[in-house]
C-alpha cells in the first residue's frame, strides 16, 4: 500500500510544473485516471495563465524515440486555433491526439482509442469540442460539399437534440445554438464511444480508465469539463 502510494505521489511530483522530463513509465503506470485528468486540467490553467512548463524538446525528442507512454489519448476538432498539446501544457510523448472536423468519431478512431488504453497504458480519453465550430455550423446549416457532407451528417443528431429554439434560430448565425449543438456533440461522441467500442467500455468499467468531455473556448483558452 506504501509502495503505490509513492508511486503515485512520485508520478504526481514528475508532472508538475517545474518538471522537464516527459511521461515515463512508471508515472504512467502509477497514475490514476482522475490524476490524469487533474494533471491536464492544471495544465490548462498553466496555459490560460500564460504560465507553459519550460521543455527542453531535444531532450524529449531523444528521450522518446525509443518509446513513449502517454497517460491520455484526445479527441479533438481539426480547428488550427485548438492546439491541443499547448492547451494542455503537454509535451512531446505525454499525449496522444486524434484530430478530425466536429471531433466525430469513427472505427478508425476508436481502433486508435482501444490502442492508446489497451496496449500502450493511457488512462484517460477526453473528446475535445470547441467553441463556434466551423463543422457544426455547416451542420447546423445542412451545408453539402464532398467527402464533407458525410462528416457533417454524423452531427446532424446533435443538432437535433437542442431543443428551445425557434426554426429560423437554429442555424450558425445563432452563436447560442451553435455552442450548444457543441456541447451536445461531444456528449454524443462520448455516449458513441461507450457504446461502440466493448474494449473501452469495459475498461471504464473496471476503472481502468476514464472517458470524458470536454469544450475549449476560442475566446478565453480555458477547457470547461461537461456532464457525460
Amino acid at each position: 500500500m506504501k509502495t503505490t502510494a509513492l508511486l503515485i505521489s512520485s508520478a504526481l511530483l514528475s508532472l508538475t510544473p517545474f518538471a522537464s522530463a516527459q511521461t515515463t513509465a512508471e508515472a504512467q503506470k502509477a497514475l490514476t485516471p482522475s490524476a490524469v485528468l487533474d494533471d491536464l486540467m492544471a495544465g490548462n490553467k498553466r496555459f490560460t495563465e500564460n504560465k507553459l512548463t519550460p521543455k527542453n524538446v531535444p531532450e524529449r525528442i531523444a528521450k522518446t524515440s525509443t518509446g513513449q507512454y502517454p497517460k491520455a489519448v484526445i479527441l479533438s476538432c481539426l480547428d488550427s486555433r485548438v492546439p491541443v498539446e499547448k492547451v494542455f501544457d503537454q509535451g512531446i510523448g505525454d499525449i496522444f491526439v486524434g484530430r478530425v472536423a466536429g471531433n466525430v468519431e469513427n472505427t478508425d478512431q476508436l481502433g486508435s482509442m482501444e490502442f492508446a488504453t489497451k496496449l500502450a497504458g493511457s488512462k484517460l480519453i477526453m473528446v475535445l469540442g470547441h467553441t463556434a465550430c466551423g463543422a457544426v455550423k455547416g451542420a447546423c446549416d445542412g451545408a453539402e460539399m464532398g467527402n464533407l457532407t458525410g462528416l457533417l451528417k454524423k452531427i446532424e443528431p446533435a443538432v437535433r437534440a437542442v431543443e428551445g429554439y425557434k426554426p429560423e434560430e437554429r442555424n450558425s448565425k445563432n452563436i447560442e445554438f451553435v455552442n450548444k449543438v457543441v456541447t451536445k456533440n461531444v456528449q454524443q461522441t462520448v455516449a458513441d464511444i461507450r457504446s461502440r467500442s466493448e474494449v473501452l467500455s469495459q475498461l471504464e468499467k473496471e476503472g481502468k480508465i476514464k472517458i470524458v468531455g470536454a469544450v475549449y473556448d476560442l475566446k478565453t483558452g480555458k477547457v470547461t469539463l461537461l456532464d457525460s
